[in-house]
């Protein structure tokens, strides 16, 4: 049966507006995002056989367009809504860092913020968090290269988005998409390249953290960067 034709109070949408987004199961969130069931499923159908296929929103996030297309009725334009609603779900956190200036005061205090989003990327990503004098947040910027196997460049962008922003200390982050954190020969020598650099212009690198899945390595808490 079409969810259009439930009695109003069940409707997942109606249920949000009047009762708040909080009431809702993972099935009927999943379901407003899809808007439409396909032939034979109602939009709330669909959402539990999602559900079903990959257990969490968590696993939804670290799949690729391929197995998603493996799922009966999921069409490109479905599989947008899905995907959209994720990484937004994912920014959310930084933003709201942002916006509180948090003080940060261990490598595990960026882990817990920038892991969620970091562990699930299939490429690469370098994020750099620039902070004032009372290690407090400026601002989490993301470079445009996207490995540290061309050290050079990224290390000019690094500093130059802390000279714009008058950020007295960075601690750089990137994931390995393997899922594995330990640092390769090249994370070890873009590290040292970084931490001179930044001691050349005052602007002191406190830490280098690697991102795997579901654990991290520091620099700092290793005792590499002092």
């Amino acid at each position: 049966m079409s969810i259009n034709n439930w009695p109003k109070e069940d409707r997942p949408r109606e249920k949000l507006l009047k009762n708040g987004e909080h009431t809702l199961s993972d099935s009927e969130l999943l379901a407003i995002i899809l808007r439409t069931g396909v032939k034979g499923e109602s939009a709330m159908d669909l959402a539990r056989r999602i559900l079903r296929e990959f257990k969490s929103f968590r696993n939804m996030g670290q799949q690729d367009l391929a197995h998603w297309k493996q799922l009966r009725g999921l069409g490109e334009a479905k599989i947008s809504q899905i995907k959209a609603a994720i990484e937004i779900a994912r920014r959310f956190s930084e933003e709201r860092l942002k916006e509180k200036r948090q003080k940060i005061q261990s490598s595990a205090d960026i882990v817990k913020i920038l892991m969620p989003r970091m562990q699930d990327l299939k490429k690469e990503v370098f994020k750099v968090l620039l902070f004032n004098s009372q290690n407090r947040i400026i601002d989490i910027v993301e470079t445009e290269e996207g490995s540290v196997d061309q050290a050079n460049p990224i290390i000019r962008e690094i500093f130059q988005k802390a000279l714009e922003s008058s950020s007295s200390f960075i601690v750089c982050v990137h994931n390995h998409p393997s899922g594995i954190p330990k640092p390769s020969p090249q994370d070890r020598e873009f590290t040292e390249k970084l931490v001179t650099a930044g001691e050349a212009l005052l602007i002191k690198c406190l830490d280098h953290i690697i991102i795997g899945n579901g654990s991290y390595f520091s620099f700092c808490d290793e005792g590499i960067i002092k």
